[in-house]
């Protein structure tokens, strides 16, 4: 694992963030934009956060209304440029991918273990998490409860057990947002102990849940965590099915859905849209705020 620090001049914030970035990126996305903006890297460190980003093995495409793959794909707006081939943003873009493992397990695995040895090197930290990267956010948290304080979701990857949108909708993450093992109670000795329904189903995808009272994820119990979901990306179709799993579970989980605080056109890669500084701020920093106050009244960070 490739891991940068960023340090600005004077530190200010009682805790460093861990970027972790989705699939096929690299942590220049959360560093810069595509045409050249200042990230929120940039602007974490301006925040007086210390940046922790290290390079993940995914990959996305970024301009979704030019396919109608999914009802609300036609109203993204923010991406800077017209998204295809030859379009000078989106080549650059394009040009920071990078290959990754064909087992989502693998990955988990060898992030977690990573990932684990960052945290224990690094201290208390914040962990933001994007797309696939997002189920990482949940294993690190349950292995390492007492050092992340708190987790941001964009756009995690879900939903529950299956997969959606892109066929084949074939099961996955059998332990409902992971591909790995997490702790459960009471407990479990394999995914078949989960006992899940149907909750809503349609040409997309089926929404599943644990079958109340659900079993608890114990070790995410203490972690505040905040889901934010674009108006237009895939994720606006199950987002809240994901929400709905982590809360029955026990977790302390916010979920922002942009169009309800007035910021539209997005898609799956708002943190380099048009428009992401806006996101950023008043969004995931305004939450932060209120999550480092309340740890730092009933924590010792």
């Amino acid at each position: 694992m490739y891991v940068e620090h960023l340090v600005p001049e004077r530190v200010t914030a009682r805790l460093p963030i861990v970027i972790i970035p989705g699939n096929g990126m690299t942590g220049t996305n959360f560093l810069n934009t595509p045409d050249g903006r200042p990230g929120w890297a940039d602007y974490f460190m301006k925040k007086g956060y210390e940046s922790l980003y290290h390079a993940d093995n995914r990959t996305t495409i970024p301009a979704t209304q030019r396919f109608n793959l999914w009802p609300q794909a036609g109203l993204h707006t923010q991406w800077p440029g017209n998204g295809s081939r030859g379009d000078e943003t989106f080549d650059n873009f394009y040009a920071s991918i990078l290959p990754f493992l064909s087992s989502n397990e693998e990955a988990s695995k060898k992030i977690r273990s990573a990932g684990v040895a960052l945290l224990d090197k690094i201290g208390p930290a914040i962990v933001l998490t994007h797309s696939q990267s997002g189920q990482y956010g949940w294993n690190l948290g349950d292995a390492r409860p007492s050092l992340v304080k708190a987790i941001v979701a964009i756009e995690p990857t879900g939903p529950p057990f299956i997969n959606a949108v892109f066929p084949p909708l074939t099961p996955a993450r059998p332990y409902g947002l992971t591909e790995i093992p997490i702790t459960f109670s009471p407990p479990i000795q394999s995914p078949t102990y989960l006992q899940t329904m149907i909750v809503s189903s349609d040409s997309n995808f089926t929404c599943i849940q644990q079958v109340l009272p659900a079993r608890q994820l114990v070790k995410l119990a203490n972690i505040p965590v905040l889901v934010v979901t674009s108006q237009s990306g895939y994720h606006s179709i199950y987002d809240a099915c994901s929400v709905e799993f982590l809360k029955s579970a026990g977790v302390p989980v916010k979920h922002v859905k942009l169009p309800d605080v007035g910021i539209f056109g997005n898609g799956h890669m708002m943190f380099m849209e048009k428009n992401s500084l806006e996101i950023v701020d008043r969004v995931v920093q305004t939450w932060l705020r209120e999550m480092l106050g309340n740890l730092t009244m009933n924590h010792n960070i």
